[in-house]
C-alpha cells in the first residue's frame, strides 16, 4: 500500500476567505485611526459632508474612505511677504512687480511689507474657498494698494506709516471675515518704502533716503522731548504738591501753636487775677529759668555787696 503526504500550501476557499478577511481587517484598522497633533484641528467629513471637529489626540473615523479628516494648524502663526521673497541664510530676492504702487501724489513708490496670520475657523477654511492663499495675497495687495493711493508719498515714507499698518489690519480681516475665510490677521508690518531703484533714478533715491533718515530724527527727538517732558512734570507737580503739603502742615503747626499761647495766657491771667503777687513771682521765677537754661557756669552776685569782695576760683576754666 503506498502512502501519499498531503499537498502543503493549497490554497482553499476557506482560506481565501480568511485570508481576504484579514486584510479588510487590517485596512479597516488603518483608515479608522487618525492622530490629530497638539497644534491642530481635524474637520471630519462623511461622504464629503460636514460633520464635525476632532481635537487632539488619538481618534476614530469610519473606514473605506466613508469617514474623510482634514488635518488643520491652528496655533501656527504663518506669514506671507509682498515684495520679496526671504531665502537661507537671511538673504532676500525682491519681487518689484507687486510692490511698486502709485501714491496720492502721483508718485511712484516701492512698498514691502508682510501679514502673519493664524487660523481660527478650520471649518471655515476648509471648505468655504478654494484658492486660499492666492485670495489671502490678492486682498492684502489691494488693501495696501488703496491705502497707500490715498496719501502722499512724503506721508507714506513719515507719519502715516503705523496709520497704515493699523488701517490695513483692520480692512484685511473684515475682507476675510466677509470671504469666511476663518483667519484672522494679528500683524501687518511695512518693510521697506523708496523710490523704484534705476541708473538714472540713485540720485533721487538718496535724496528720498536723507528725507527719511531727517524724518525718523525728526520721530525720534519728538518721542524723546515727550519721553523727557512725561518724565520731568510728573516729578515737578510730585515736587510742587509736597511743598504744598508742607506748608499746609506748617500753617496747622503756627495755627495750633497760637491757638495754645492764648489759651495758656487766659489761663495765667485767670491765676493772676485770684493771686496778682504769687503769680507775679512765679512768672519771674520761670524767666529767669527760662533765661539761665542754656548756661552754664553761671555765678549771680548782689549788686548791694560793698564791702566784700567775691573771690572766684581763679584756677577754673
Amino acid at each position: 500500500m503506498k502512502f501519499t503526504p498531503p499537498e502543503m500550501g493549497k490554497l482553499t476557499p476557506k482560506n481565501v476567505i480568511l485570508i481576504a478577511a484579514g486584510i479588510l481587517l487590517l485596512i479597516a484598522l488603518g483608515t479608522s485611526v487618525f492622530i490629530v497633533d497638539q497644534a491642530e484641528r481635524a474637520v471630519i467629513t462623511r461622504f464629503g459632508r460636514y460633520i464635525g471637529i476632532r481635537g487632539p489626540g488619538l481618534n476614530f473615523r469610519l473606514p473605506f474612505g466613508i469617514d474623510r479628516n482634514y488635518t488643520v494648524n491652528t496655533r501656527q502663526v504663518q506669514q506671507e511677504e509682498f515684495g520679496f521673497r526671504s531665502l537661507r541664510g537671511g538673504t532676500y530676492i525682491p519681487e518689484r512687480g507687486e510692490s511698486i504702487m502709485l501714491t496720492g501724489d502721483l508718485n511712484i513708490v516701492d512698498v514691502t511689507w508682510i501679514i502673519q496670520y493664524r487660523i481660527e475657523d478650520p471649518r471655515a477654511w476648509v471648505f468655504n474657498v478654494r484658492e486660499r492663499r492666492e485670495t489671502i495675497r490678492d486682498v492684502s495687495r489691494s488693501v495696501i494698494n488703496m491705502l497707500v493711493g490715498d496719501r502722499a508719498i512724503m506721508d507714506i515714507m513719515g507719519r502715516e506709516r503705523s496709520a497704515i499698518e493699523y488701517e490695513a489690519l483692520i480692512l484685511m480681516n473684515e475682507t476675510f471675515r466677509l470671504y469666511g475665510l476663518g483667519i484672522n490677521v494679528i500683524t501687518v508690518e511695512l518693510q521697506n518704502i523708496t523710490p523704484p531703484v534705476g541708473d538714472r533714478d540713485l540720485p533721487v533715491m538718496q535724496a528720498f533716503e536723507d528725507v527719511n533718515r531727517a524724518m525718523q530724527d525728526r520721530e525720534r527727538l519728538i518721542n524723546e522731548g515727550l519721553q523727557a517732558f512725561n518724565e520731568e512734570i510728573p516729578r515737578a507737580r510730585g515736587e510742587a504738591q509736597r511743598m504744598v503739603e508742607i506748608a499746609k502742615g506748617y500753617a496747622v503747626e503756627r495755627i495750633n501753636m497760637a491757638h495754645g499761647g492764648a489759651n495758656r495766657f487766659l489761663a495765667v491771667l485767670e491765676e493772676y487775677r485770684r493771686a496778682p503777687e504769687v503769680t507775679r513771682q512765679r512768672l519771674y521765677y520761670e524767666m529767669i529759668e527760662e533765661v539761665f537754661r542754656s548756661e552754664e557756669g553761671m555765678i549771680l552776685l548782689d549788686r548791694n555787696l560793698q564791702n566784700f569782695l567775691p573771690l572766684l576760683n581763679m584756677g577754673g576754666r
